[in-house]
């Protein structure tokens, strides 16, 4: 029998963690600027569950430093794939990061950010979001490798693969269930689809920029809500009480299509976040796999 503690277990199981490499999936599109598209359908669905939800209400910082606080978590989103040996630390930082979150939820029932189902739903969220970035933004991806590389960056984030759906055929029916069954509009998935959402200038922003600041910001941000809502499934949509229309989604395609064809043109340092370029030049240098262009 085994007798260590379940933290122990986690920390055990996440040393043995075999961080991605070049060549997988997610080497290739986490990396990809595009991933700038997908990362708030992500965050939506995450916080839409009201102990997740209520985590980032009361701890994040969000409303006072968002472009910081994107800045930070796209680095760690990069390291997780892109790190090697740094993934296990950047998932070991995580968790003791999260250690400290807890409170209670807007129902009164207690949460810890590590409770098991709740850290899984987190990370489980990225696999409808990917699946549907790709196929409006690039390519269709093989969903039994992608489900594969996730269960193993959950390795690495500390994510026991006891606590996710084992296959993909197992995922569906524990993603309904999750939609149909705790899915709401919580206040912070509300906040991140109001498109009247106060954002400033980023940090640093030339003086020009800062001063049409107040009249680009607004068609941006309804941009921005408009892609989120799109590329949240429809069940989420649904249960969120999201409208989306036919129209809608004609106009989300004709953008999409635009993003796809162009974005193949720009050379490769327009097309990758900086740590992502460094490792693929590295892995090439290297003689490993080349990731395949997108």
């Amino acid at each position: 029998m085994d007798t260590r503690s379940a933290r122990e277990q986690v920390e055990y199981r996440a040393a043995e963690a075999v961080p991605l490499a070049p060549g997988s999936l997610l080497w290739d599109i986490t990396g990809d600027i595009r991933t700038l598209f997908s990362l708030p359908a992500a965050m939506v669905l995450q916080v839409a569950h009201p102990a997740v939800g209520a985590g980032v209400d009361d701890h994040s910082v969000f409303r006072t430093d968002p472009w910081g606080r994107l800045e930070r978590s796209l680095t760690s989103l990069q390291l997780w794939v892109y790190g090697n040996d740094r993934a296990l630390e950047e998932g070991r930082r995580l968790r003791k990061l999260h250690q400290a979150i807890s409170g209670t939820d807007a129902h009164g029932r207690p949460y810890h950010a590590l409770t098991p189902a709740h850290y899984a739903w987190v990370h489980a969220t990225a696999y409808p979001i990917f699946l549907r970035t790709a196929r409006y933004l690039s390519h269709p991806l093989d969903e039994r490798r992608l489900y594969d590389e996730l269960l193993q960056l959950g390795d690495v984030l500390g994510i026991t693969r006891h606590d996710m759906p084992k296959t993909p055929e197992e995922y569906w029916p524990y993603f309904e269930r999750m939609v149909r069954e705790e899915l709401e509009l919580t206040v912070v998935a509300a906040e991140l689809l109001d498109p009247r959402r106060p954002i400033p200038p980023p940090p640093g922003a030339h003086a020009l920029l800062r001063r049409i600041w107040p009249v680009l910001c607004p068609p941006l941000a309804r941009l921005h809500v408009f892609v989120t809502t799109g590329l949240l499934p429809p069940a989420v949509r649904d249960r969120l009480g999201l409208p989306w229309t036919a129209c809608d989604e004609r106009r989300l395609r004709h953008l999409c299509a635009a993003v796809r064809t162009l974005f193949p043109l720009l050379p490769e340092r327009l097309r990758y976040f900086p740590l992502a370029r460094e490792a693929r030049r590295a892995a090439r240098h290297a003689g490993r796999p080349r990731p395949a262009q997108s």
